[in-house]
């Protein structure tokens, strides 16, 4: 039998729906954040990154750069297997105390990546909840679906952001019954935030549980950093926050924080924390290094929110189609997958801009798009230079423009 026939059976059905992704070669050059170095077919070119979700650039900071060099030198690189049999090295301690910190919590527990810790942290939980009905937003990201259809219990989808159809379905669960309501800070394709007061309010009403993804917003947003459930003030009234080392932080790994009992359980039952090895001390120190530079440094932030706001603007004047967003993210509507891959392939090929473009099944069929994360390192002359790629590229595909927002529809 030919098994590859099935491979190429699989990939060439991709490239007929013209969704099979193309990844560039490119180096990032610490301190010259966000240019890097792409190793294209045709010789190594200088590109401008618009698209990294190492939002604020703490991945070349200097502090965050020296730890990992410093614990790396000192302790070694790997973890030596799993914290079951190799034990938890000091720097992971310190890292998971520092989240608990950050969060308010009284525990947290770190896993090798953020997808990884919605997966394991929701199908872990709610397993050991009996009878536990999950009650999950519409658009939450694939980790937290997984995460769900994993844990094999009820589950019930609300209408995305929607407080009344939440509501009715608490209420149809009745009081007695476990639930645990599971959804996002800031959604990361269109840039909008869930209703986190209302929410609690729900959850405190009809006795549920609440399981909070803030990966895109810790960092970026509250005093410290804590994200929007800090920022909104309810950070005490979410039970389970889940984060991410890998965006605003610039490292690697996902964690879980809550209460210690919570945080002690998926510890001792969840199998993608028991059977995996344990984050290398080096990048736990460079995460800690970030989070304690985070909680204490608002200029990053601060920036970060006036360079996305120009960006807005400037792209906006041009008449060109950026979706509604009140956050960092900057969609930039297309509508077709075809032309949103060509798209990006122009902005790279012929103006020096790394823009990946995202079809479905990340979004829904029909609402392809750009998606533009400016950071603190963005200035003014780099802003307009992709305004007027953009533009000439919008001309040459016969885009339109001055699109009408998705999100005013």
């Amino acid at each position: 039998m030919d098994y590859s026939q099935f491979f190429n059976t699989a990939l060439n059905r991709l490239h007929d729906e013209r969704r099979y992704r193309v990844f560039a070669d490119l180096e990032r050059i610490a301190g010259r954040f966000p240019h890097a170095t792409w190793h294209s077919p045709r010789g190594s070119r200088n590109v401008v990154i618009w698209c990294s979700n190492d939002y604020l650039g703490m991945g070349q900071h200097p502090k965050v750069v020296g730890a990992m060099v410093e614990t790396a030198t000192r302790v070694g690189t790997g973890a030596g297997g799993t914290r079951n049999i190799a034990g938890t090295h000091h720097p992971l301690v310190q890292l998971e105390a520092e989240l608990a910190d950050l969060h308010g919590k009284e525990a947290s527990l770190l896993f090798t990546s953020g997808y990884v810790s919605n997966q394991t942290g929701i199908s872990t939980l709610a397993k050991l909840i009996p009878n536990c009905l999950i009650l999950s937003d519409a658009l939450n990201h694939n980790s937290m679906i997984e995460g769900v259809r994993q844990a094999g219990c009820e589950r019930q989808i609300f209408r995305h952001n929607d407080v009344a159809h939440l509501e009715e379905l608490l209420i149809a669960a009745g009081p007695d019954r476990p639930k645990l309501i599971v959804c996002e800070s800031l959604y990361s394709m269109d840039g909008d935030v869930a209703p986190l007061g209302k929410i609690c309010d729900l959850a405190e009403q009809y006795g549920a549980m609440t399981y909070l993804d803030e990966v895109h917003a810790v960092g970026m947003y509250g005093p410290r950093g804590g994200g929007i459930a800090e920022r909104d003030g309810v950070m005490h009234r979410i039970d389970i926050v889940e984060g991410t080392l890998a965006k605003a932080f610039g490292c690697l790994g996902g964690y879980i924080a809550g209460r210690a009992e919570v945080i002690d359980a998926v510890r001792s039952y969840a199998p993608g924390f028991i059977f995996t090895t344990a984050l290398p001390p080096a990048i736990c120190s460079a995460a800690t290094a970030a989070i304690r530079h985070l909680k204490t440094s608002n200029w990053e932030r601060e920036r970060h929110q006036d360079r996305a706001a120009r960006t807005k603007a400037i792209l906006t004047a041009a008449g060109l189609p950026v979706m509604s967003s009140d956050t960092h993210i900057v969609p930039l509507f297309v509508g077709d997958p075809e032309k949103c891959k060509r798209a990006s392939d122009l902005l790279l090929e012929d103006h020096g801009i790394y823009i990946q473009p995202i079809n479905y099944p990340t979004v829904a069929k029909g609402t392809e798009r750009l998606r533009i994360t400016p950071s603190p390192y963005h200035d003014d002359g780099l802003i307009d230079a992709l305004a007027e790629a953009l533009l000439q590229v919008w001309d040459r595909l016969g885009l339109p423009l001055h699109q009408k927002s998705l999100a005013a529809e």
